[in-house]
């Protein structure tokens, strides 16, 4: 009999493909708009996952996430390392410079310093050149994205711009800089370029100011968990210590209160919501009611209605699997497609899970909505 039903859903095809059709319709705009969000969220905290070294970051209580820069006192480097329970401590400066470039136009850039010894804090993916180049005289190495677009020599309207090469210079804050290496790293909320260097030259670079330790890298020694050790740190020397996840989810944080992107993209997946809610609904209630005079005849045969329900319940999950389907199907494809643009698009298992779980409460909708109607069947409809 449930075979029957599925028979008698998909030779209804203006039915059967108009509810798929707007189930995926409904789908491809929760993945896409949710994986959008995903994506500049996971750019606005593109520091802290570049630095998987550091456990605990250490700040000024008044920092708010993660571009919100207070610089502290160098000697709180020295108070972090004598702890007991810290394994090692670094300096990490991260400030904004602007970069003249060689037509004479300035840009604002990222200006990340790394620790001198270690290099803690420095890329991982180079494109070219090595990081221990970065020790060089005047050495820095830029992100591809700055290299390729921001950082690249303008040749004029309609020409396409040369992409800065290692080996060539700029000037920060009227001092020259080599580039040695070209990285692949994180992209940010901002977009601009980075430039990394060490932290004694970043904070030559950088304009004079009596404070300018940005942030301190600490990893455990292992013997103490890192919650306890934040809270350590945070009592002894009266800084903020937040473990890594700690730190991005306050930098979410902070763009969720703070910005108009989560009433944005809520809007738009709402939209999409309704869309496929009122689209499917309704057609799936007239699947119901036109198919009433078979569900008489089934009903005639001995079949009792919490079988008849069943039956639409199946229909409903059917129809619920193949829209979700087709929908996250093409929101992979498109998040495949764009994965070289400036498209924040990051798909993760719980998107998947979530639209599937508001496209099945839809089905499920349109199911109660019409379900009265196949309580109510009299045997002698059939014969209408």
């Amino acid at each position: 009999m449930y075979k029957i039903a599925l028979k008698m859903l998909i030779e209804d095809r203006a039915k059967f493909i108009g509810m798929v059709l707007s189930l995926s319709f409904s789908t491809v705009i929760i993945v896409q708009q949710s994986a959008i969000f995903s994506g500049i969220m996971r750019r606005s905290y593109g520091p802290i996952t570049d630095t998987p070294q550091a456990e605990i970051w250490v700040m000024d209580r008044n920092v708010k996430f993660v571009d919100d820069i207070t610089p502290m006192q160098n000697t709180a480097l020295a108070q972090v390392k004598s702890i007991k329970g810290v394994e090692w401590a670094v300096p990490f400066f991260k400030g904004a410079i602007r970069a003249r470039l060689s037509n004479g136009q300035f840009q604002t850039c990222v200006l990340i310093g790394v620790d001198d010894n270690t290099l803690i804090g420095a890329p991982h993916t180079l494109l070219e050149g090595r990081v221990e180049d970065i020790r060089q005289p005047d050495a820095i190495i830029v992100n591809k994205q700055g290299v390729m677009n921001k950082l690249a020599k303008d040749q004029g309207p309609g020409l396409p711009k040369i992409p800065l090469q290692v080996g060539e210079c700029l000037e920060l804050n009227d001092r020259r800089a080599k580039v040695v290496g070209i990285c692949d790293v994180s992209r940010t909320f901002q977009s601009q370029p980075f430039i990394y260097t060490t932290y004694a030259r970043a904070t030559r670079f950088s304009p004079l100011e009596r404070k300018q330790l940005s942030f301190i890298l600490v990893k455990s020694d292992g013997k103490i968990p890192v919650a306890a050790l934040c809270k350590k740190i945070s009592q002894q020397t009266r800084l903020a210590a937040y473990s890594k996840k700690e730190f991005e989810k306050k930098t979410i944080n902070y763009y969720l209160k703070n910005t108009g992107i989560p009433i944005n993209f809520g809007f738009t997946v709402l939209l999409g919501l309704l869309i496929g809610a009122a689209i499917a609904g309704l057609i799936f209630y007239n699947f119901v009611t036109d198919n009433l005079k078979y569900l008489a005849l089934f009903a005639a045969m001995g079949a009792s209605t919490w079988r008849l329900v069943m039956m639409s319940l199946l229909q409903a999950l059917w129809i619920a699997f193949l829209g979700w389907g087709m929908g996250s199907g093409s929101s992979a494809l498109i998040g495949f497609l764009s994965r070289n643009s400036e498209l924040s698009y990051h798909l993760s298992w719980e998107i998947f899970l979530g639209a599937g779980i508001v496209i099945l409460v839809i089905c499920i909708a349109a199911l109660l909505v019409s379900i009265a109607r196949i309580f109510k069947i009299e045997l002698g409809s059939m014969f209408k």
